[in-house]
């Protein structure tokens, strides 16, 4: 499985659940508020996606963490969810910040159980989101 390391060392990486609706609704949250365009996005189902769930230890096929890669770094759950909210700037620099404060051995159960539940309390799509033709360039996979 080839990742294609010069696009994503450029920008940094969200991998997302592309068949999650609580998942594609945190693309379009990104999407609305990256106006710089300064993330990149990859689903989970593509080669990209699961080449770099596996190159950060996390299985591709099951995957219950939220992963950012920026330069080079992988970062999970709610320390990737807090890295991704405090560049978006604004207030939400303020609520990343303010995940931090909690610490992590009580944010990230949370989370896991989220995620382990994610198609029971959202839902679940037939296919991956698919991007809008203006914002495919977001996109890796």
């Amino acid at each position: 499985m080839e990742i294609d390391h010069v696009r994503c060392a450029a920008h940094p990486v969200i991998v997302f659940d592309g068949v999650c609706v609580l998942c594609s609704r945190w693309v379009d949250f990104i999407l609305r508020h990256d106006r710089e365009g300064r993330f990149r996005l990859a689903a989970m189902q593509g080669v990209e996606g699961r080449g770099l769930l596996a190159a950060h230890g996390l299985s591709p096929d099951d995957p219950s963490s939220f992963l950012l890669v920026q330069d080079g770094v992988g970062y999970s759950n709610t320390d990737a969810i807090a890295r991704v909210l405090r560049q978006l700037g604004g207030r939400w620099r303020l609520v990343g910040s303010l995940m931090r404060i909690v610490p992590r051995a009580m944010r990230d159960p949370l989370y896991r159980w989220v995620a382990r539940n994610r198609y029971r309390l959202f839902g679940k799509r037939d296919q991956c989101r698919l991007p809008a033709p203006d914002e495919a360039w977001r996109f890796i996979d």
